[in-house]
């Protein structure tokens, strides 16, 4: 029997009458003679109430608990899930993610899966019962909850369809794929029909919030195809590549704009000569697990005196306490900006066309806005500007690439 992930974010579940749809387009999976498992998020909003309820009570909530609590969200939805189900007269099964033998290896908050034990799900499956798992987690070494970070149930369902060998993973949202742009900012944003693995995941970090950029990685080693779809209307759907295609990179295009509003500027200074800046501030990032990106320092008779880079804000926690380390040990100098968003443009081939730095910089002069920031690799051109003009940016930036409707831009190739 073949099996399939289906993978439901918090919007589809937020609702009772939103989760009965879920419950039919499992159902209908089932029916189908297809072996079902269910990922599930958090319900809505859920996630930040239960951070607000623990920092309410605690201004510091350790990392331990604050993953006991958390987890509580996605076992709410599995189990509700397997509820409606069962109300559908199909026999379904919710479990933890340790329950499902899914193992998690790192710090609390950001662990990432060691391995998975299959035998709980294929059991199941065997028995002709649909199998509900709560994503985002999994079980540490000691036995305690591990949580996956910022969009942990897409890496979580991507890893069951890999260790199940499973025809698809399914991802469902409240979109109808992934878009040139966010629709909600332009409007004239058009759905991509497939998109490669590599521009999809530097889509999904810069800002993308469709699928999380480690799930998407994590289907490109393993070549699995991921689809996007709307989970009310069915309608669209983006099929993520398993595998890039024969693109040829020399030529280049721009595929979407993206952006980031959760984002902050760090910028550390070098408080007494003999401190190597860069290492030293990376260092303490990476043990801490934060990652870091538009990285950029300043040089002064041959030493870094300044070194800055973006955080996500659900870092910041983190971040602001490794600034506090950072100025106690080291007598550095620190500042952490929170009124900047990133704008991003995504593609193939972008370090050969340098022209598209140039249209994207004079796009954002037309509306006055000039980023004194921005980093240009391969895949992704990325610059930070002031969080008020974010969107008018990005409906510039998305003209500019003449990414609306139905039009492909000018040089451009097509994804599919």
């Amino acid at each position: 029997m073949t099996t399939t992930v289906l993978k439901f974010g918090g919007t589809s579940l937020a609702t009772t009458e939103k989760i009965r749809r879920v419950a039919a387009i499992a159902h209908g999976s089932h029916a189908g003679g297809t072996a079902t498992v269910v990922v599930v998020s958090a319900r809505g909003k859920t996630t930040d109430q239960l951070l607000a309820a623990a920092t309410a009570l605690n201004t510091a909530p350790s990392a331990r608990e604050t993953d006991q609590l958390l987890a509580t969200g996605e076992n709410a939805s599995a189990a509700l899930v397997a509820l409606a189900l069962q109300d559908r007269g199909v026999p379904a099964v919710s479990l933890t993610g340790p329950q499902a033998g899914i193992l998690a290896t790192g710090p609390h908050g950001a662990g990432m899966i060691a391995a998975i034990d299959p035998q709980r799900i294929t059991g199941h499956l065997a028995g002709g019962r649909v199998v509900v798992i709560a994503g985002f987690q999994g079980e540490g070494e000691d036995g305690d909850i591990v949580t996956l970070g910022r969009g942990g149930s897409d890496t979580t369902a991507v890893a069951l369809a890999v260790e199940l060998g499973a025809r698809a993973c399914e991802i469902y949202t409240d979109v109808d794929g992934v878009f040139t742009a966010d629709p909600r900012l332009v409007p004239t944003a058009r759905v991509l029909s497939s998109v490669d693995p590599l521009v999809m995941a530097e889509m999904a970090f810069s800002g993308a919030q469709v699928m999380h950029s480690r799930a998407v990685e994590l289907a490109s080693v393993h070549g699995l195809d991921v689809l996007v779809r709307n989970t009310m209307t069915g309608a669209g759907g983006t099929t993520i590549l398993g595998r890039s295609s024969d693109m040829i990179e020399t030529r280049g295009f721009i595929a979407a704009v993206t952006h980031d509003r959760a984002v902050a500027r760090v910028v550390l200074r070098r408080g007494r000569r003999g401190v190597d800046l860069v290492t030293t501030a990376l260092g303490a990032f990476a043990r801490a697990a934060v990652p870091v990106d538009m990285l950029a320092w300043h040089t002064d008779r041959g030493e870094v005196d300044q070194v800055g880079f973006a955080v996500h804000q659900s870092h910041l926690v983190a971040t602001r306490g490794l600034l506090r380390q950072l100025a106690a040990a080291h007598a550095l100098g620190t500042g952490l900006d929170e009124g900047v968003g990133k704008l991003s443009v995504v593609g193939t081939g972008l370090l050969n066309r340098p022209e598209f730095l140039a249209r994207m910089l004079s796009a954002l002069a037309t509306i006055d806005v000039a980023p004194d920031w921005f980093a240009t690799a391969q895949s992704r051109i990325s610059v930070l500007v002031p969080a008020p003009r974010l969107t008018e940016a990005v409906i510039a930036v998305h003209r500019e690439f003449e990414l609306e409707g139905d039009q492909l831009p000018a040089g451009s190739m097509t994804l599919a």
